[in-house]
């Protein structure tokens, strides 16, 4: 097995959102905020070659929008998922999985592209992975989430008749009443998250003796493994609180390795117990692991 790093350019989105209820006073000192209010992130995603298949987790924002749309984003940085993957020799036609963790536009908005007057999937040899709640907390989205869940990135890979769906185990809950977990590959399962929005899912590697955590939007940052940093986009913010306090327990005393999306400085981490709650311990990037 394999991992590689795909970045996907970066953006921007206010801070506050992002940080929810803690002060800017705080939070600025953190990811400093232009004259704006908006703060920096990154559109990371990652490509795993096990065996005979190649496996991309999320695929950034893409490039299909209008300038309107952009504007409100500002990206910078290479956006083009072609691009990104021929850094490492691939291309959107190698990849033999799409593995989806949710359909928030800046996680799956690079799965469609544009051409001409049709919309066409990006990665056209491969399926397309999410799971039927989501799906269906999607498309059928609430007034709060709608904008964040665009059909021109989603519908689009139904009508493709590459989406199969992830099953979750007992309903989504383990034998305990928590959040369960199932089986993606032989390295790889997918554990379920609601806090964020419903049934969110977090790719989780054996890779090398070790345990990678693929965070998505449960953390998008070092700066959010304090338990009180919960974004304000979250659906159910006490929700996220307890997969936070639960998840990061388990991480910290199973030494999971931590592999962020959002982070525009961090890549991966490794956790540390401390007197003020758990704590990153030392920062990397996977191609130092």
């Amino acid at each position: 097995m394999q991992l590689y790093t795909i970045e996907t350019g970066n953006f921007k989105l206010d801070g506050g959102a992002m940080f929810g209820v803690v002060p800017k006073s705080i939070w600025n000192k953190l990811n400093p905020a232009d004259e704006n209010n908006l703060c920096t992130w990154a559109l990371r995603c990652l490509l795993i070659e096990d065996g005979n298949r190649l496996i991309l987790i999320d695929n950034g924002v893409g490039n299909k929008q209008d300038s309107k749309f952009f504007g409100h984003y500002h990206l910078t940085g290479e956006t083009d998922i072609n691009q990104a993957l021929a850094t490492h020799g691939f291309h959107s036609s190698d990849i033999t999985d799409v593995l989806l963790t949710h359909l928030h536009f800046d996680h799956c908005g690079g799965s469609i592209k544009r051409v001409g007057d049709k919309l066409l999937p990006t990665f056209e040899n491969a399926v397309y992975w999410s799971n039927e709640q989501h799906w269906q907390w999607a498309t059928i989205p609430n007034d709060r989430e709608k904008a964040s869940f665009l059909k021109e990135n989603i519908l689009p890979i139904q009508e493709s008749g590459q989406l199969q769906m992830i099953s979750l185990p007992n309903g989504g809950l383990d034998l305990d009443g928590k959040l369960g977990s199932t089986k993606f590959s032989e390295n790889i399962s997918v554990r379920f998250v609601n806090g964020h929005t419903d049934k969110m899912m977090l790719p989780q590697i054996n890779y090398k003796g070790s345990t990678i955590v693929y965070m998505a939007d449960l953390l998008p940052s070092i700066n959010h493994i304090p338990l009180p940093y919960v974004m304000a986009y979250d659906m159910f913010p006490i929700t996220t609180l307890k997969e936070k306090k639960s998840f990061l327990e388990e991480a910290v005393n199973d030494d999971y390795l931590l592999y962020f999306e959002h982070d525009a400085f961090n890549e991966c981490c490794t956790l540390e117990q401390t007197e003020r709650g758990i704590r990153s311990k030392s920062c990397f990037k996977l191609s130092e692991f």
